[in-house]
């Protein structure tokens, strides 16, 4: 009887040594000044370089969902890495940290590569973008657990504030306005619905060109999430925020009540911004009720922000002149 082997099991050590070679290239190429460790290590290091009084460590951890079901669909997989990062970035921004250093986890049932390669090419990207170092991350082969050509992939942040520049919504009152950021699309939720919209109900394919769109399908359904971080941190860094409300899963029905304190509610002007069309190509495609699009879609608006009525228009303002889009969404209420 002969031997048996690791690579006939399914897991391919070879192939997994490759990948790390081409991931730490990519990961060199993220690092600040405050990485002490390489790839490789069994930890990554991190130096806190003591600007900040009294700093506070902010961490997430995300995922991108069935987007995931695009990348497999069509062998783009380097927009992925990208909504990782841009999503953990910005759900610690909300609480006026900036990123310090991010980790991912890629579990496959057989290593490729090269597709490990593009998932990274994207992560290494955002993280340079966002100013982030990769520090580290597994990629774990696992055989029989997912199917060909699939695979999973998390991604972990660690951020940083000031503790007097913590924003958490405790002093948003009555009458507080609120100003909302686009988004570049659906970002990484409600993916379960508009897949099953578009493959099941309407029979279309990744190539198939929309024309109330015009653009294919791909195109609109894996456009990359957009990070926050260069629009919003010089009105953090200004202190004129209260509160910010990152639109993911729940859209702004679920997300906007999470910052503000018990007892306030919010009126939104729906005639303040356009839903963009690929939002209402769905719903019409669909048959979806205008309720379950606001929880399951972010509806064009990726963030919104919370602040003072006397702050308004100057936030606005900023936001214009450095060429982001935002506009006056409503107000916090009583409840």
């Amino acid at each position: 009887m002969s031997g048996g082997s690791y690579q006939q099991s399914g897991v391919d050590i070879d192939a997994g040594n490759e990948a790390v070679r081409r991931i730490k290239q990519l990961a060199q190429g993220t690092y600040t000044a405050g990485v002490l460790s390489g790839v490789g290590s069994f930890g990554g290091l991190f130096a806190l370089d003591g600007s900040l009084k009294d700093p506070v460590l902010v961490s997430s951890a995300d995922g991108v969902g069935t987007k995931l079901k695009l990348a497999f669909m069509t062998g783009i997989h380097d927009t992925i890495g990208a909504d990782l990062v841009n999503h953990c970035v910005n759900d610690i921004l909300v609480q006026g940290a900036r990123p310090l250093f991010f980790l991912d986890y890629l579990a496959t049932g057989r290593l490729s590569p090269d597709v490990a390669e593009q998932i990274v090419a994207g992560i290494a990207r955002a993280c340079r973008e966002n100013g982030c170092a990769l520090l580290g991350g597994e990629t774990a082969e696992m055989p029989g657990f997912y199917a060909d050509g699939e695979y999973d992939v998390a991604g972990f942040i660690v951020g940083i504030v000031a503790r007097a520049g913590i924003i958490d919504g405790r002093d948003i009152v009555r009458g507080d306005r609120l100003i909302a950021l686009r988004s570049s699309g659906l970002h990484t939720n409600g993916y379960s619905l508009a897949r099953r919209i578009v493959f099941e109900q309407l029979r279309l394919q990744p190539d198939s060109v929309v024309p109330e769109l015009q653009e294919t399908v791909a195109a609109a359904l894996l456009r990359t999430h957009r990070s926050y971080l260069r629009a919003i941190a010089p009105l953090v860094a200004g202190g004129r925020i209260k509160g910010m409300a990152h639109i993911t899963g729940g859209g702004i029905t679920e997300n906007l009540p999470r910052v503000l304190p018990a007892g306030l509610g919010f009126a939104l002007d729906r005639s303040s911004w356009t839903v963009p069309p690929l939002f209402t190509w769905l719903q019409r495609a669909g048959g979806v009720a205008d309720d379950e699009m606001f929880r399951a879609f972010n509806m064009g608006v990726g963030l919104i922000l919370v602040v003072a009525a006397t702050h308004a228009d100057g936030v606005l303002r900023s936001l214009r002149e450095s060429g982001e889009p935002a506009w006056a969404l409503g107000e916090v209420t009583g409840g």
